[in-house]
């Protein structure tokens, strides 16, 4: 299976080909707005501001390119947040192929933002990209943004107060956490995206 990886300024762009190298796929870089329409499956990696980000990809074209695109794509982190229509960091239109806006997490005593460190799942509903992922499993979250719940959310959980670690709309999904560094259950979570989701 084939993966396209859009190329937009983020960190953890190396690991996560490196995820997916390591489960057979043929994974590429894409910067061109015709890969992203192409592309079997896509997935939107970042680490990084989404203002940054955003820039980038309107920079190189690729922002309706998304928008109009066809078939699975998969945000992880920051291109989770991406998805959503707007983010509270830096007050920036985002791609809204999910609705909502993704606000900075409160913190607290006790709880610092950045929230950094293994968090459980809860599974609100089933889909394909979390079969073999249940209740408890845990994954690897850094991160001082995220989602609110609503009903797009597939997984949750909390940090100060809830928020969507898994998402999907349509054929968008998204996870909040780092799957290229959640052991097993991020390599399920990949895994299912290259040969369980619908495409």
């Amino acid at each position: 299976m084939e993966v396209l990886l859009v190329d937009a300024g983020g960190a953890n762009l190396g690991s996560v080909r490196y995820a997916f190298e390591r489960l057979g796929a043929r994974v590429r870089i894409g910067r061109e707005p015709g890969e992203v329409r192409s592309a079997a499956r896509l997935v939107l990696p970042g680490v990084g501001a989404a203002g940054t980000a955003m820039a980038r990809l309107r920079e190189l074209g690729l922002v309706e390119a998304l928008r109009a695109r066809r078939g699975p794509v998969l945000g992880i982190c920051l291109g989770m947040q991406l998805l959503f229509e707007s983010s509270d960091e830096g007050d920036v239109e985002c791609l809204g192929l999910l609705p909502g806006r993704v606000r900075r997490l409160a913190g607290g005593p006790g709880l610092r933002v950045p929230h950094m460190g293994w968090n459980g799942l809860c599974v609100v509903r089933a889909d394909s990209l979390l079969s073999g992922v249940g209740d408890g499993d845990t994954a690897y979250f850094v991160h001082s943004y995220a989602a609110p719940v609503g009903d797009f959310t597939l997984a949750a959980t909390g940090h100060g107060g809830q928020f969507s670690a898994v998402v999907r709309q349509g054929d968008c999904w998204g996870v909040q956490f780092h799957p290229e560094r959640s052991a097993a259950t991020g390599a399920r979570i990949l895994q299912n995206f290259l040969t369980g989701v619908p495409a």
